[in-house]
């Protein structure tokens, strides 16, 4: 057992749940809706989803060990996804399909693949986009 890859692996999916819940509860096509998009057009509650979703993710990035690269792309995301909710009525819009939760939890995701190997989420091998599954 290796507790920094155990931990490493543990991020991931928990980035997994955050960017499931946060942009992509309902698929449409490519795109996805979840709760910041939803919550986009609540102000207030809006900006309090954002920011603690966004929290959860640089906690788990940095529990995980991330590269400061990493950080810098996740932070650059969710600020503009945290932005976006002051503006009402355009800025509402534009949080409803800018994913930037999805898209810090998958730079995140990456890094942890890149330094620990692919990572299982809920029984199904991360890597399932196309490597082989591990030996079950």
């Amino acid at each position: 057992m290796n507790p920094d890859r155990d931990r490493a692996h543990r991020a991931w999916r928990n980035a997994e749940r955050i960017k499931r819940l946060s942009d992509d509860l309902i698929k449409i096509g490519p795109w996805g809706v979840g709760l910041d998009g939803v919550l986009a057009w609540v102000p207030g509650a809006n900006t309090i989803y954002s920011v603690g979703a966004g929290g959860l993710l640089v906690y788990e990035a940095v529990k995980a060990g991330a590269a400061p690269w990493t950080l810098a792309r996740m932070a650059a995301y969710l600020v503009a996804n945290s932005a976006m909710t002051e503006v009402p009525i355009v800025g509402w819009a534009m949080d409803t399909l800018f994913r930037g939760h999805l898209m810090a939890a998958n730079a995140l995701q990456r890094d942890i693949e890149a330094r620990h190997g692919p990572a299982e989420a809920e029984g199904v091998a991360a890597h399932s986009r196309g490597g082989p599954h591990p030996a079950r």
